[in-house]
C-alpha cells in the first residue's frame, strides 16, 4: 500500500511540474522537482526494504525446516562428519 501512495503521489507530483512550467513559477516548479526527487528516492528504498524482508523471510524459512529434520538428514550434517 505504502508503495501505491508514492506512486500515486509522484504522479500528481509530476503533473504539478508540468503545470508550473507553463504557468511559469520557477521557484514553485523547482521545489516540485525537489518533492519529485525525495518520492523517488523513497521508492527506491522501499523497494530495495521488500527485497531484503523477502530474503529474511526466506532464509527463516529455511533455517526452521532445518531445524526441524532429524540431525542425520540435514546436509550439514552429513558434510560434518566427512
Amino acid at each position: 500500500m505504502l508503495a501505491e501512495a508514492i506512486a500515486e503521489a509522484l504522479r500528481d507530483v509530476q503533473s504539478d511540474v508540468a503545470a508550473a512550467e507553463k504557468e511559469g513559477a520557477e521557484r514553485r516548479k523547482e521545489g516540485l522537482l525537489l518533492v519529485s526527487y525525495n518520492l523517488a528516492k523513497l521508492d527506491m528504498h522501499i523497494r530495495t526494504s521488500r527485497r531484503i524482508l523477502n530474503d529474511l523471510r526466506t532464509l527463516r524459512r529455511l533455517l526452521l525446516s532445518e531445524r526441524s529434520q532429524p540431525a542425520g538428514e540435514t546436509g550439514i550434517a552429513a558434510a560434518e562428519e566427512m
